[in-house]
């Protein structure tokens, strides 16, 4: 018989060899002491069968930028279940306890990324962001349709991880308030996860380096965190020097502009590719060569799932006037499900159960309202393929336009 409980500290290394086993993963010895010491600080919850691990699910305790509010939210990760107890319940008692606890802690939304797409929704989460791939072609000036900033660049030394989110970390968390979707990170996350000296994925690739922009002793406008690899040759194919660009930030698309410039003049590389970036990029506008700037992948991003419905509609805040009544179904967790009233605007919103026999404008399961929640999925475009139904004409667009965001969710913070 298998039972779900809290993973104590000493079957950390256990519960992990579970995780590479199901990933298909061998780490160094530096990359399991960095994965035992994250996990000290998460929530874990195990399957225990007997005295063996067979399932084991973690939680990261992050607060996640919404609209006007910063929310806590457990970050799901290290999700695995032993090849030998697959379809067996494990992964629904897995999560059926973390939601639970969420929900008794407090937290109004949880978020993970998914190693398969197929598997989360049927739990409530919705893919609520989505991330793009950009390639530039840099055997040639960055062809750009306005000026770049002029302010002066400087390389921020990373050989002191602290003394490096000294100067972006700030810089970093004032971003989050400006677009959804986004974890905290902690200094410890900076620098174990972002400044890391050897990337885990790609040993050929240099340690972080991180480019500012602005005078010095005034503010940073912007940054840029990259890796460079160098020329290569591969089955007698000459490969270009590399720039990969792992996060860049920045106060006007002008700034933008001056990073973008920088990381694509560097000397000896061809090719720039930044992976996660948000699908509202502007660079994707001001490049002047779409040739020479292509997205070449777009994939669901953050997942997310409305714990406690109420609490996230009623905490974050709303772009234009909402009044509908959502018929919501949640079979994991009933106390979401029903007829509700919605009533929401710039002044802030109630969601209370709706009267007798009102009729819903809308009807929709956790998972969709989960993915519009953030402003990044549109109820719309659900209601054209089928996953909403609108009972009322004109409901769906009501639901967006309260929903909207100035700028598309997004994060790039992979956990």
């Amino acid at each position: 018989m298998v039972e779900i409980r809290e993973v104590p500290e000493a079957d950390i290394d256990r519960a992990l060899e579970l995780a590479y086993l199901v990933f298909h993963d061998r780490p160094e010895k530096e990359g399991r002491e960095r994965h035992h010491e994250l996990l000290r600080a998460c929530l874990r919850i195990g399957a225990y069968e007997g005295d063996a691990i067979v399932g084991f699910m973690a939680a990261h305790a992050f607060r996640l930028s919404v609209p006007g509010a910063d929310l806590p939210c457990p970050g799901l990760t290290f999700v695995s279940v032993a090849p030998t107890h697959r379809r067996r319940g494990v992964l629904t008692a897995l999560m059926g306890e973390m939601l639970r606890r969420a929900g008794a802690e407090g937290s109004p939304v949880a978020a993970l990324w998914a190693s398969e797409a197929a598997i989360y929704g049927r739990f409530g989460y919705g893919s609520a962001t989505q991330g793009a791939t950009i390639e530039i072609d840099s055997t040639r000036p960055l062809a750009l349709r306005i000026e770049a900033d002029r302010r002066p660049l400087r390389l921020v030394a990373t050989a002191d991880p602290k003394e490096a989110v000294a100067v972006v970390g700030p810089y970093h968390e004032a971003a989050r308030a400006v677009r959804a979707g986004r974890p905290t990170r902690s200094e410890r996350r900076w620098t174990e996860e972002w400044l890391i000296e050897q990337d885990e994925e790609d040993e050929e690739l240099s340690p972080p380096r991180i480019i500012v922009l602005g005078e010095p002793g005034a503010p940073i406008a912007g940054y840029v965190l990259y890796r460079t690899k160098p020329e290569g040759d591969t089955g007698g194919v000459r490969t270009p020097g590399l720039v990969r660009v792992d996060e860049l930030e920045a106060d006007t698309p002008q700034a933008a502009a001056a990073l973008w410039e920088c990381v694509a003049s560097l000397d000896l590389t061809g090719r720039v590719t930044a992976w996660g970036r948000p699908a509202d990029d502007p660079l994707l506008h001001f490049a002047a060569d779409r040739d020479q700037v292509r997205v070449t992948a777009a994939f669901p991003a953050l997942w997310l799932r409305l714990v406690d419905v109420a609490a996230a509609l009623t905490r974050r805040s709303w772009a234009a006037p909402v009044e509908l009544v959502l018929e919501l179904t949640d079979v994991r967790l009933p106390a979401n499900a029903g007829r509700f009233l919605l009533k929401a605007g710039p002044d802030g919103a109630t969601y209370e159960p709706a009267a007798a026999g009102r009729a819903p404008d809308l009807t929709l399961d956790v998972r969709e309202l989960a993915a519009c929640y953030l402003g990044g999925t549109r109820a719309v475009e659900l209601a054209a393929a089928a996953l909403v139904v609108e009972h009322t004409p004109g409901a769906a667009a009501a639901l967006d336009a309260g929903l909207r965001t100035a700028l598309l969710p997004h994060t790039a913070d992979e956990f």
